[in-house]
């Protein structure tokens, strides 16, 4: 009895096994048959495209004003180039009648203007009475055009000038001897700032060993300021070829030129003009002694050229041939010219 009742369990295990894979089997035909089915309704879309379906859509289009159409209208026409005739008259054989000949016209007011002319003018109306003026010692000048000057026959378009003169004994001697005395010098320096424009600064010193500036700085060339030097010029020059340093605006300087070359780099001008013989002593090592001139060419080359480029011209007298030759390496050197007066 239990062995029938084993049997017959073994039996519907058996049975339920079958059922279960029998439905499993059913259900993947099921999708196996529903994928293929897609998958040929899909490819099919390819081979059979929709028809073609043609639909018409109302345009919706507002009607442009009467007014305003015209008005474009009578834009659009105004815009339209006019004709022209560019046909030249010619004539092949001498006409019946002559031309009238064309009248006289002022010519010197169809000149082109100078415009240093007008910025000189304009600059000379802004300054005034501006005195001596102060102004940076680095501030260029003001930035103007200038038609440049000339000193001793040398040309220069520079804006900011120094001038430097050597009043020892020895130069006035053998400026007298050339036929250049202290009148000549002094004429020519008022001539040459006075051609300077407002848009140039200037400055002058004169040495021995001492030196003697006009100003602290380089001062614009206005009228006051220019009248200024020429009375400098003529009331301060030294003709006794010393200076001394307990004198008037004497700046004590035992490095003689070369002081003075150091003060022209505070200033820092664009050119300087140095009349001298080309000789330079100092007392830096406690007697009289020549300054090296390659001490010179270094500051004139080095320092001097540190801001603007200064170019540095000698106008001599009766130059030494080892001096006119040191003088010309350090003028060449800064783009300058040596020239000997005699």
């Amino acid at each position: 009895m239990a062995l029938n009742a084993l049997f017959e369990d073994v039996g519907q295990k058996s049975r339920r096994r079958k059922m279960l894979l029998s439905i499993l089997l059913i259900v993947v035909l099921i999708h196996v048959g529903v994928g293929i089915i897609a998958g040929i309704l899909v490819v099919a879309r390819y081979f059979t495209p929709p028809p073609a379906q043609f639909v018409v859509q109302k345009d919706i289009r507002l009607p442009a004003k009467e007014r305003e159409h015209k008005m474009n209208m009578a834009e659009f026409d105004a815009n339209t180039p006019k004709p022209t005739f560019n046909d030249k008259l010619q004539s092949m054989h001498p006409a019946a009648f002559a031309l009238p000949d064309l009248p006289k016209l002022p010519l010197d007011q169809m000149m082109p203007l100078d415009p240093s002319a007008i910025v000189s003018d304009a600059v000379s109306h802004m300054v005034g009475e501006a005195g001596l003026g102060s102004g940076g010692a680095a501030s260029g000048g003001m930035n103007g055009t200038g038609t440049g000057f000339t000193f001793f026959g040398i040309q220069s378009n520079a804006k900011r000038i120094l001038l430097v003169f050597d009043v020892s004994a020895s130069v006035v001697n053998k400026a007298n001897k050339a036929g250049i005395p202290l009148s000549k010098i002094k004429e020519e320096t008022i001539a040459t700032l006075n051609a300077l424009t407002p848009n140039s600064r200037f400055g002058m010193i004169q040495f021995t060993q001492n030196y003697k500036p006009f100003q602290d700085e380089l001062v614009p060339a206005t009228d006051p300021n220019k009248a200024a030097a020429q009375t400098w010029v003529q009331t301060e020059w030294v003709e006794s070829g010393s200076m001394a340093a307990s004198s008037r605006k004497v700046v004590s300087n035992p490095r003689g030129f070369m002081g003075v070359l150091e003060r022209a780099v505070q200033l820092q001008p664009d050119v300087i003009f140095i009349i001298s013989d080309a000789s330079f002593q100092w007392k830096a090592t406690g007697s009289i002694g020549d300054i090296p001139w390659k001490e010179l060419t270094d500051l004139a080359t080095g320092a001097l050229q540190g801001t603007n480029g200064c170019a540095v011209h000698f106008i001599g007298f009766e130059m030494k041939p080892p001096d006119r030759r040191e003088a010309s390496v350090l003028a060449r050197r800064t783009k300058g010219k040596v020239r000997e007066l005699d």
